[in-house]
């Protein structure tokens, strides 16, 4: 099956086990015909390839499993497992050969340290050793086998030869009288099966937030059919079909209320603890929950187009992206290996020159090849980010892709815009300053707005039928971004803006119509004029009112040690006003949505590292241009496209949590990433230098891999 431009493919991949494998998989993939990149995922188990031609799937996989590896392609809206269903199958395999592993190591150990040397005592050991070695160790063999066919080694590769060395040598002892190893070839293969375990384990945890939300959904739809409500799957509603949701219920899937009032938490969606109302008109989410009154709702999205599986969608993106600090650590995986066996042969030869002993040689030599294995070094970027981008979707953050993690760190200013992130961007029309008859004013100001499509305009032209007005339909509308409206009505041309626009239309402006608009201003309002015939015939002010977090918010962000600045079109005045509400000095005001950009480029210019925090639509350049961008979005607009964070709920607290939880994310991989290359680093050279023994290296490597995945986890905590 062929896929077409500009396509990504998601494929799960089976036999993984470090990070170097990933790294193979990735460059073989990355260098097929029409494949534009690829990005493997160790943690996560999965590949995605961009295509920017047609590509054929049949040709990925078998370039794949020349490697050793399968892939699968995902589908969309495939019932595909989870990862964190994926490593529960892992953790009931590695249990059941780790325990049948140790029923058989445990009395092994226990003749090898009676110090009795007899022959029945050393094939006894012989005989306990080998289904450790080679049953319960046969998936180390299996992949290590595959890898060589294809001239590659992986840290199977390191434990495969280890281990066969220790086996081997003590087969070749029975028949010497020399010491033999079978304990250590045993022991090695049952610590880092219980590694294996306890590493399982352990990222299934961190990968559960995905699990979580798909597990949000409701299970059944009560759908009205043929006149009689039904229960259905709400994978088999369809667009335009109506749901009855009963209180304390789940709303099976997203739609717009087309009867009945109620209260919904919307908590897994947002964040938000406190349920929200919900009238006819309004939208309501899949998984979201009915606390009170019973709804009727029409469905608008289903399947992977609702707000709950876009989330997952974008979480899952996240996951699988990497970070930029995460290259230095695929470098090395990706040569890891190779020079780790270069250095067990050294240290063989080198022992065996200096001391003249096999044994001692060979044991040293395993303890290398052991005591290196990159396990760690491979998960400490992806579980990171896997715990990290979880936690934020449970909090209503939504990271796009790992590199927002990085840049998070350096973030000194945070640039807010005003209508909708700071203040609830719901204006209505509070104030009508008219000179003549206010209802012919109200008319033909209403009637253009109404047709305007702006949300001021929607305002004005609800507020004017608040006031029984009744509008018409103008003959011509003309929007004026940043300025204001033109049209004709009633064969008059009708002008509404701010002052400049009045003025270079010719419309004079009564001094008490000038001191009206200056006063509603200073009360924090949108005020504007509206005249016609030459003359200016009124002021109107839209309020808009602050978000009762925004303040918090700001003073948060100050004791992050962030500065929080305004940006806005409205006029100084009125900037001013909301500024002081919420405990912001710094204002950008009378700025045209297309210039907003222009200012955040001004302000990386004289040095500062910017954020930018807006709605995502109007903002979109500037949420581009900035630094680290922050989309204000909503249950129905979650993968917003500019930037690279999205707060699903409106509440400003959210850019503070953002912030705070990527700098906590980044710098867990920093952690990560410390702990690994010292411990390799350290720990290569005591191997060589023959203190450390093979057994002690196996349980060592072990608990390298689980520690950095558990230092992980502790993000599952992470509370703002």
């Amino acid at each position: 099956m062929a896929k077409t431009t500009q396509e990504t493919i998601t494929f799960d991949v089976e036999g993984m086990t470090c990070a170097s494998c990933a790294l193979r998989i990735e460059r073989v993939l990355g260098k097929q015909e029409g494949v534009g990149e690829a990005v493997v995922n160790f943690a996560g188990q999965e590949a995605r390839v961009a295509v920017n031609h047609q590509v054929d799937v049949e040709t990925l996989s078998t370039a794949v499993a020349k490697l050793g590896y399968t892939v699968t392609e995902i589908a969309e809206g495939d019932d595909r497992r989870s990862p964190a269903e994926r490593y529960s199958e892992e953790v009931i395999y590695q249990r059941r050969n780790v325990l049948l592993a140790a029923l058989l190591t445990i009395p092994l150990m226990a003749l090898s340290m009676l110090g009795d040397d007899s022959t029945w005592q050393r094939v006894t050991q012989a005989i306990l050793a080998t289904p450790v070695v080679f049953i319960f160790g046969a998936q180390f063999h299996r992949i290590a086998w595959k890898r060589l066919r294809s001239l590659d080694a992986t840290m199977d590769t390191l434990i495969s030869v280890g281990t066969l060395a220790a086996y081997g040598y003590s087969i070749w002892a029975l028949f010497t009288d020399d010491p033999v190893f079978f304990e250590t070839a045993a022991m090695i293969v049952t610590l880092i099966l219980l590694g294996r375990f306890f590493e399982a384990r352990a990222k299934g945890r961190a990968s559960q937030a995905v699990t979580k939300l798909l597990e949000l959904s409701a299970r059944e739809a009560r759908v009205i059919r043929d006149n009689s409500q039904v229960m259905v799957d709400p994978l088999e509603l369809r667009p335009g079909e109506r749901m009855i949701v009963l209180p304390g219920e789940k709303i099976p899937t997203d739609g717009v209320v087309v009867a009945g009032e109620s209260s919904v938490d919307e908590s897994m969606l947002t964040g938000e603890s406190h349920p929200v109302p919900r009238f006819p008109g309004d939208e309501v989410f899949g998984a979201t929950v009915n606390q009170e009154g019973r709804l009727e709702v029409e469905v608008t999205n289903v399947g992977p187009n609702t707000a709950l599986n876009r989330i997952v969608k974008l979480v899952e993106d996240a996951q699988a992206s990497k970070a930029p600090v995460q290259r230095l650590a695929d470098k090395i995986s990706g040569v890891f290996v190779p020079v780790v066996i270069a250095i067990a042969v050294l240290v063989f030869i080198g022992w065996m020159i200096g001391s003249g002993e096999v044994a001692t040689a060979l044991r040293n030599g395993v303890a290398v090849l052991i005591i290196a294995c990159p396990c760690a070094l491979g998960l400490a970027t992806p579980t990171a980010i896997m715990v990290g981008s979880g936690r934020g979707a449970e909090l209503g953050v939504l990271f796009k892709n790992a590199e927002v993690f990085e840049r998070a760190r350096s973030i000194d200013t945070v640039l807010f815009d005003k209508t909708g992130t700071l203040t609830r961007g719901a204006m209505t029309l509070s104030d009508v300053v008219a000179s003549g008859n206010e209802t012919e004013f109200l008319y033909r100001v209403g009637s253009l707005e109404a047709a305007s499509g702006h949300p001021i305009g929607k305002a004005v032209a609800l507020g004017a039928e608040e006031r029984g007005v009744e509008l018409g339909e103008p003959e011509t509308v003309s929007a004026i971004a940043g300025s204001g409206v033109i049209g004709n009505i009633d064969g008059t041309q009708v002008i509404i803006g701010k002052p400049k626009l009045i003025a270079e239309h010719g419309l004079l402006i009564p001094t008490h119509l000038e001191d009206a608009m200056n006063a509603l201003e200073r009360q924090g309002k949108t005020a504007f004029l509206a005249g016609w015939d030459g003359e200016t015939r009124g002021v109107l002010a839209v309020a808009d009112t602050v978000r009762e977090t925004s303040a918090r918010a700001i003073s948060q962000l100050s004791a992050e040690g962030a500065a929080a600045m305004m940006i806005t079109g409205d006029n100084s005045i009125t900037a001013e006003a909301i500024g002081h509400q919420v405990g912001i000095t710094d204002i950008v005001a009378e700025v045209l949505p297309g210039d907003k950009a222009a200012e955040v480029v001004a302000l990386q210019r004289s040095g500062r590292t910017v954020a930018f925090v807006g709605d995502g639509i109007n903002d979109a350049p500037a949420l581009t241009a900035a630094d680290l961008g922050m989309a204000v979005g909503s249950g129905t607009d979650v993968a917003i496209e500019a930037g690279g964070i999205v707060l699903v709920s409106g509440d400003p607290r959210l850019a503070v949590t953002a912030l705070r939880l990527a700098k906590a994310t980044f710098r867990t991989i920093r952690q990560n990433l410390g702990w690994a290359f010292g411990y390799n680093t350290a720990a290569i050279p005591l191997a060589a230098a023959g203190l450390l023994n093979p057994m002690i290296a196996a349980a060592a490597m072990a608990f390298s891999s689980v520690s950095v995945v558990t230092n992980s986890l502790r993000l599952r905590r992470f509370a703002d």
